[in-house]
């Protein structure tokens, strides 16, 4: 599972001092535990969907973590969070392209809004950019 591997490289820096790396890996882990343990009291299983999820609101808080830092002026905190935001997005899978999600809609008999974004919600959770397929459903 992905969250093997972020423990892995959370040990990983944990053993070359990085704390850079340790700090983005830990609250990766920290948060994936919380909502394991919400899922087990809810009788589900927490998956590799989940992870990803965690990952990418991850990026996106050190995302304004950093523009935050560069509009007070401090470039040299803004190049510490950009270092962190490159380390945990090595995690990501491959995200899909542009054409690919094309030919997944022109495949699909219902074209609906509606209909596109559960079929993507379900079957490409984290591997495809959500807003990019509403512009693409948009332009059918």
């Amino acid at each position: 599972m992905l969250i093997d591997e972020l423990k892995k490289a959370n040990i990983s820096a944990m053993k070359a001092r990085d704390s850079e790396a340790r700090s983005c890996l830990s609250i990766a882990i920290n948060k994936y535990m919380l909502l394991n343990i919400e899922n087990r009291n809810n009788n589900i299983e927490t998956t590799d969907a989940d992870v990803i999820r965690i990952i990418q609101k991850s990026i996106k808080e050190l995302e304004d973590e950093k523009k935050m830092f560069l509009d007070g002026g401090r470039e040299d905190s803004a190049e510490g969070t950009q270092r962190q935001i490159d380390i945990i997005t090595k995690f990501l899978p491959q995200m899909m392209s542009e054409d690919e999600i094309r030919t997944i809609i022109s495949g699909l008999e219902d074209k609906s809004m509606k209909n596109v974004m559960m079929i993507f919600k379900k079957e490409y959770a984290g591997k495809v950019d959500m807003s990019l397929v509403s512009k693409i459903v948009r332009s059918f």
